[in-house]
């Protein structure tokens, strides 16, 4: 039977539409998350995936790592490790589940040691220890290597390896030290010590195998990376996997990712060694080849150009006396065309006498200095005139001529000239100026007028 009554009931989400919408939710309001807890249930299925759980004393959540992101993780984690994540907060649809995508997996605690790596970094970084331009060059073929590890640790084995494989005729000293735990880094800064006062090494590797960030804090360290910095040996730092970076490597005039690496690049392979002597032995022997060639080749062209001496010192004597002959030619012309010169020459100085010209330069200096003489007669005379002329031009505007002729300058005490009666008063002390003498005296009156 139909039902023709509407249905007024709201529309039901079908479960997929609710964790659809759930899981969009969840994503879109936890964009990245950090959570800390104790690993709990962890598989590692053969696709490579990891599923686990992080829980604390309340509460779990499930979690999943997929392989293309797990791979860089070491140590593998294993039940009850204490571990940060970070990922995206999520829906599985398919079972409802509420979990964490995981992106980074790192033991807790580890950020905290992060922090201190970034801040000593900075620091020396800002001092300089960093620089290119202060690291050593390491040479090329070193005579003695150092060695600055455990004695126990695998660092020193696959070192001697390497280098009993690439050169064994280098000698290597080991300077041993613990590489883990808090007295390594004093021990690790006195070995580095002990190898420069010991003088022999001209390359120091320092390093160790690989571990945790806490198994190789030591060489991340203020005190070690500047007892690198400061030592006078090239040294190279061979620390860990090819992953593991630290301070000690920024800090090594030389970065190894492992101390097998180490030993490659400090080491010359004897095997190219040899091939090299054995290319420089094949190209000594062809050019010494090609030179006992050469050089038997001149000999027999020589030998075939040589004649015999008796014919050559015949031709040499008549070479001889022909070039005497020439010789004496050319004598004699150089003497008769020296003699028609010498001739030419003594008939040029007999025209050019210096007497003549002597007699004739003593004439002119004689009337040079009669004409002098005149001259200067003449201008004394006018000078004279002038002088005189000047004098008596001077004499006419002379206040001594004036003087002379009866007149006289009167001057008060105070050195002025009185020009007018009404600057005196009786009492006053004058001078009088006349031709041939001063006269001092006191005014006993004054009359002002012509009289």
């Amino acid at each position: 039977m139909k039902n023709v009554f509407p249905d007024t009931r709201p529309r039901a989400l079908s479960v997929s539409e609710l964790n659809h919408q759930a899981r969009h939710l969840l994503e879109s309001s936890f964009m990245q998350v950090w959570v800390e807890g104790e690993l709990s249930g962890f598989s590692r299925p053969s696709s490579g995936h990891w599923y686990f759980s992080l829980k604390d004393q309340k509460c779990q959540v499930r979690c999943a790592m997929f392989r293309g992101l797990n791979q860089r993780i070491r140590p593998l984690p294993k039940e009850g490790d204490q571990v940060r994540i970070r990922g995206k907060v999520t829906l599985y649809e398919n079972r409802g589940d509420f979990q964490i995508i995981v992106e980074h997996m790192e033991p807790a605690g580890l950020g905290a040691l992060q922090q201190a790596f970034e801040e000593l970094k900075r620091k020396l970084q800002s001092e300089g220890l960093f620089e290119v331009g202060r690291k050593k060059p390491i040479p090329t073929l070193p005579t003695h290597i150092g060695v600055v590890t455990s004695p126990t640790g695998a660092a020193i084995h696959d070192i001697l390896t390497v280098l009993a494989r690439r050169c064994p005729a280098i000698p290597v000293t080991l300077y041993p030290t613990t590489v883990q735990g808090k007295p390594a880094t004093a021990e690790i800064v006195r070995a580095i010590e002990i190898a420069q006062a010991h003088g022999v090494a001209d390359v120091l590797v320092i390093g160790r195998g690989g571990g945790s960030l806490e198994d190789l804090w030591c060489f991340n360290e203020e005190a070690v990376a500047r007892a690198i910095a400061a030592c006078a040996i090239p040294t190279v730092s061979a620390v860990g996997h090819e992953t593991d970076v630290t301070i000690a490597d920024f800090v090594a005039d030389l970065r190894a990712p492992t101390p097998s690496a180490a030993a490659e690049k400090i080491s010359p392979d004897q095997n190219d060694m040899l091939r090299q002597v054995n290319d420089c032995e094949f190209r000594l022997a062809n050019a010494t080849r090609r030179a006992l060639q050469r050089l038997n080749t001149k000999l027999e062209h020589l030998s075939a150009r040589l004649r015999d001496p008796r014919r050559e010192l015949l031709e040499k004597a008549q070479r001889l006396d022909d070039l005497e002959m020439r010789l004496g030619k050319a004598i004699a012309q150089r003497m008769d065309r020296s003699q028609v010169r010498s001739t030419h020459l003594t008939q040029r100085l007999a025209m050019q006498s210096p007497r003549k010209q002597l007699a004739n330069s003593r004439e002119a200096l004689d009337r040079s200095c009669l004409q002098l003489g005149k001259a200067m007669e003449r201008i004394l005379a006018k000078l004279q005139d002038r002088l005189e002329h000047t004098a008596g031009t001077l004499n006419v505007v002379s206040p001594l001529a004036t003087l002379g002729r009866g007149y006289a300058i009167v001057r008060d005490d105070q050195g002025r000239i009185i020009r007018n009666a009404a600057d005196l008063a009786a009492g006053d002390q004058i001078s009088t100026r006349v031709a041939n003498g001063t006269i001092t005296a006191e005014v006993t009156s004054v009359s002002q007028g012509n009289d």
